[in-house]
């Protein structure tokens, strides 16, 4: 369960967006704030995971309450606006958002970023030792699928590493990937990042008894 408070001080907006996160799994809203003093308060009582956080608020801009949240209480968050000027985004990314949302937007552009967030806590979660490979590889899973019209018009080599993962009854190595198609393993670890990135294929951690992580491929098929 990932708790998401929403700030938004359009309560039909906030209602519609906690509308939203419950068809979202596994996002569960915990409470809708329409000013910085409540959110400040809703954050201290219900202490979300996740803030859906609007800049426009009556009594100052949504980041002034991350400013005041650094450290170890801040929760994530992804804001959600109508401002588009480059010094908001600029002030958000400086403060660590997840993401930057611009108003209007649809519910399947939500869905997709607060999966790929989900699947970043997720991927947080298992990784014990932060090599390049799993930062480039958790990165990877936050920027979401790069190209949206699906496995069409993939380029050669891609397309063949994405069948061999889907084609194997096991979750994938790099190496293993690599062995199959006779290329080499930083050839096959590019185009399985681009994959992930793509959301055609799904990354997991698998920990050998050294206790590094062993990154593993497999098709997003087998979540469904």
């Amino acid at each position: 369960m990932i708790r998401t408070l929403i700030v938004d001080d359009d309560y039909r907006i906030a209602k519609a967006h906690s509308s939203s996160i419950r068809r979202i799994d596994p996002f569960v809203p915990v409470g809708e704030a329409h000013s910085l003093a409540e959110a400040r308060a809703m954050v201290r009582t219900v202490q979300p995971d996740l803030l859906l956080l609007d800049l426009y608020l009556p009594d100052g801009n949504g980041l002034d309450l991350i400013s005041g949240l650094r450290g170890a209480g801040q929760p994530d968050f992804i804001v959600i606006t109508a401002a588009r000027d480059i010094d908001s985004v600029r002030r958000a990314i400086r403060l660590g958002a997840v993401y930057y949302l611009v108003k209007p937007f649809g519910f399947a552009q939500l869905r997709e970023e607060l999966t790929a967030y989900r699947r970043l806590r997720d991927g947080l979660s298992e990784a014990e030792v932060a090599s390049q490979e799993t930062v480039d590889a958790l990165y990877g899973l936050l920027r979401g699928p790069a190209n949206r019209a699906g496995d069409r018009r993939l380029p050669t080599t891609m397309a063949q590493v994405l069948s061999t993962v889907r084609e194997s009854a096991e979750p994938l190595p790099a190496t293993g990937v690599a062995e199959r198609l006779g290329i080499s393993r930083a050839t096959a670890q590019r185009y399985l990042a681009d994959l992930v990135r793509r959301d055609l294929i799904d990354l997991s951690l698998n920990y050998g008894t050294a206790g590094r992580p062993e990154h593993r491929y497999h098709s997003t098929e087998k979540r469904r």
